[in-house]
């Protein structure tokens, strides 16, 4: 199950950029954020869990790429977005 409908209108109206904004770098990157720290205890529990962690990897690295891109064309925003995560130290 991935982050619940209600938590994820929160993250969305939080990065959006304006009211109707779903798909915004920013979005995705907080929508994928959440969804590794919600399955990052699972694989902390299940070691053998190969399959799952496949996925796992599918969205930190989709994650990395929509960061990359937003690093590339504009870093104002990129900075701000990875203070707001508190992604990178």
């Amino acid at each position: 199950m991935s982050v619940a409908d209600i938590v994820k209108a929160d993250i969305i109206k939080a990065n959006a950029r304006n009211t109707n904004d779903t798909g915004s770098p920013e979005v995705q990157v907080a929508l994928l954020t959440a969804r590794i720290n919600e399955l990052t205890p699972h694989f902390k529990a299940h070691q053998k869990d190969h399959h799952g962690r496949r996925g796992l990897l599918k969205m930190v690295n989709q994650r990395k790429s929509l960061l990359a891109y937003l690093r590339r064309t504009d870093a104002d925003r990129y900075t701000a977005l990875i203070q707001k995560l508190g992604l990178r130290k």
